[in-house]
């Protein structure tokens, strides 16, 4: 018996005319469609003037654990399950790592069918770093869980990506505002690929202002600046030195390691960590209080 596969497929997160040739052949094609909401699979269909060929079921949040079996059965008869959310790729904050994780146990076959990603394109538009980023998805809900997150995130060097919902985004700026600092940079992205597409790019503070301002609508993304790297000095690093060398390793290679991994002077961390080692060796023995 051959076995079939399972696909996971991105659907546009805004504009129809970002499926992809693949997503369309697949809706044709695949033997099960599992779709986050069937409803709103079969307008996206008749948007791209695809008849879906196979049967149409539900995949969601409440259910996917319990439809995992279903699905799969599919796959190892030899047909093709298609995973599909209501916009962008299924897994990330949406439907779908269930069902990947108990293929990937399983030993079934798992393939994508890549295309729009809300994460991706609001990075680009950000105008922040590309190079290095983490996605965060949704924050908590609730206030003090989501200032420890904050908290928590807040000496992070890479660029973070959020998503939020419009009726909580003013306050969860102002929080972010607090954590990470007002000169924050950062950007608010609303409505990507849509008709009222718009990217907000302002310091924390501001944008926290913006949004408290009017009414927020629409599907939002929040992309903030990684923490500036820390200027560190010799007094900062002179007692990991010190611990080092206590612990058998040699004076000199010790101060060339650190010095270059905080950025500071080789011969400056030389002299301090002589200093506070021969400081230490000179400070004199405390008298003892005579015993009454």
């Amino acid at each position: 018996m051959t076995t079939g596969r399972l696909v996971l497929a991105a659907t546009p997160i805004g504009d129809v005319e970002d499926a992809s040739l693949r997503l369309r052949r697949l809706l044709a094609e695949a033997d099960v469609v599992a779709a986050e909401d069937t409803r709103r699979l079969r307008a996206l269909a008749a948007r791209m003037g695809v008849a879906v060929g196979g049967r149409i079921v539900s995949c969601h949040e409440h259910n996917e654990a319990e439809r995992a079996d279903e699905l799969l059965d599919v796959v190892r008869g030899g047909g093709t399950v298609l995973v599909v959310t209501d916009a962008g790729m299924p897994s990330v904050s949406d439907p779908g790592f269930r069902l990947v994780a108990a293929a990937v146990e399983a030993g079934l076959p798992v393939t994508a069918a890549p295309g729009p990603s809300a994460v991706l394109t609001a990075l680009a538009l950000s105008g922040l770093p590309t190079d290095r980023f983490c996605f965060e998805g949704f924050p908590p809900r609730k206030p003090g869980e989501q200032a420890r997150a904050f908290a928590e995130l807040a000496d992070e060097r890479r660029t973070l990506i959020f998503f939020e919902s419009p009726r909580r985004l003013a306050a969860t700026l102002a929080v972010m505002a607090a954590a990470f600092g007002a000169a924050r940079p950062a950007a608010v992205c609303r409505e990507l690929t849509k008709t009222y597409e718009e990217v907000v790019r302002l310091p924390l503070g501001e944008l926290a202002a913006w949004s408290a301002a009017g009414e927020m609508l629409g599907e939002i993304a929040i992309v903030v600046a990684g923490a500036p790297a820390r200027t560190a000095s010799v007094a900062d690093v002179v007692g990991e030195v010190l611990t080092r060398t206590d612990g058998g390793e040699h004076l000199k290679s010790v101060v060339a390691e650190v010095a270059e991994a905080a950025g500071v002077s080789k011969r400056e961390l030389y002299a301090a960590a002589l200093e506070r080692r021969s400081g230490s060796r000179r400070a004199p023995a405390q008298p003892e209080l005579p015993l009454r």
